[in-house]
């Protein structure tokens, strides 16, 4: 099988990591890719926003079956764009239909998706400019914290949780009418707060039938103790301790089971992931939001776990067969650290020479925003490269992880020193 993926991060070089490993595998294609997936495939100056010039591509390299990594191509309709089109319609799209990628784009569709199908979630209402008013008076009915979300992509900057009544106002005020978040804000979606202990459920369906794979806990914040602010992820763990035996088969059956019929029933033509934000409340799962790709930095440690043919799973999915799935799973807890450049998640530097790639490790290190310039693989994003070990313990991955965090390095490099500290 010949196959493109699309994207350039962390997740994009894990796909490809684990594709790569499969004897269906002709040959893989990565667009853009970055400084490490060149090792399992051929990275392509590709933008996979740009629809026509990936047909162009697919049909000149027979492409069998298109991967999208992140959301952005999928909210614009890529697979929608493949599916109509005679001369490539036969390709697989491992990604829904821009319908079904709405419960990514739209916080205020997801949660009247969940409603609809009676998946719970916080209690919420959406505003935009013109109903600024009763927002305030939305607000006044809720205690502290506060949650504002943009309802639409903020490259997971657009939600906000605030303790003041009075900045609530302002920052929803911001949001609406001074577009803090750009065309993100136009509406905002205010909820409840939840309280309880984040974490990560994936799941691949192929509309009808589905597989869960490994769930994940990941680290937000920039700094120690979950301080500071908000980033892509700095971290993450698999599996989730807490989130075992009662609690996943809660989630299968109050979330994901209502979550797929759902699908099926709102007629969206959806052969991908659902990566399910929860919070475990006392016990009892509630939905903080639906993305509609695989998470990252989670996929550094989920896609490590899975001793299936990632490949042979695309495929079933992709003919509808999912349900004769087998997955085999490594039990062993998975733990990844984010190595980020000096001031992000604000401006940061660029083109910083990595040292300590070529030192043999007992783990995975994961490119995601490097770039290959003369011969030197240097920094080119604000999330520079992940480490992922593997222990019997957290606390085993965690030592081994953090170990070879230390042979790696670059001018501006900072980690967070705790992640998994929370779990032990």
């Amino acid at each position: 099988m010949n196959v493109l993926l699309l994207g350039s991060g962390g997740r994009e070089f894990t796909f490809a990591w684990k594709l790569v490993q499969s004897p269906l595998l002709t040959r893989l294609f990565i667009a853009p890719g970055n400084g490490g997936t060149h090792h399992f495939g051929t990275n392509v100056d590709l933008n996979g926003e740009d629809f026509e010039a990936v047909k162009s591509f697919v049909l000149r390299e027979k492409i069998d079956m298109v991967v999208v990594g992140p959301e952005a191509p999928l909210v614009a309709g890529i697979a929608d764009f493949i599916q109509s089109d005679p001369s490539i319609k036969h390709i697989t799209v491992i990604g829904p239909d821009k319908q079904g990628a709405t419960l990514e784009g739209s916080k205020d569709f997801a949660k009247a998706f969940m409603k609809r199908h009676r998946v719970p979630t916080a209690a919420y209402e959406t505003f935009t400019a013109a109903t600024l008013e009763k927002g305030y008076q939305f607000l006044e009915t809720l205690k502290a914290p506060y949650v504002l979300k943009a309802d639409g992509l903020a490259a997971g900057k657009g939600v906000l949780i605030l303790n003041n009544l009075q900045e609530a106002k302002d920052e929803l005020r911001a949001m609406l009418q001074d577009a803090k978040f750009g065309e993100a804000s136009s509406s905002v979606v205010i909820e409840e707060f939840l309280d309880g202990i984040e974490l990560s459920v994936f799941v691949l369906t192929d509309g009808k039938n589905y597989v869960i794979l490994p769930e994940a806990k990941d680290y937000k914040r920039i700094g120690d103790g979950d301080t500071g602010l908000n980033t892509g992820g700095m971290g993450a763990v698999s599996p989730v301790p807490f989130a075992q035996g009662e609690f996943l088969h809660k989630v299968e059956e109050r979330i994901v089971k209502p979550t797929i019929a759902g699908i099926q029933k709102d007629g969206y033509n959806y052969k991908g992931f659902v990566f399910i934000g929860l919070m475990n409340i006392k016990g009892d799962p509630f939905v903080i939001e639906y993305n509609v790709r695989m998470g990252d930095p989670e996929t550094e440690v989920v896609l490590p776990r899975l001793q299936s043919d990632l490949l042979e799973l695309f495929d079933l999915c992709g003919k509808e067969r999912l349900d004769q799935a087998i997955l085999k799973l490594n039990p062993d807890t998975a733990l990844t650290i984010m190595s980020v450049s000096g001031g992000y998640p604000g401006s940061y530097p660029k083109g910083r020479i990595i040292e300590g790639l070529d030192v043999p490790t007992d783990g995975l290190v994961i490119h995601a925003g490097t770039t290959k310039l003369g011969g030197k693989i240097m920094t080119s994003g604000g999330r520079v490269l992940a480490c992922t070990a593997f222990g019997k313990s957290i606390k085993e991955a965690q030592k081994k992880a953090y170990h070879m965090t230390s042979l790696i390095s670059f001018d501006g490099q900072y980690f967070r020193k705790d992640i998994g500290n929370d779990l032990l």
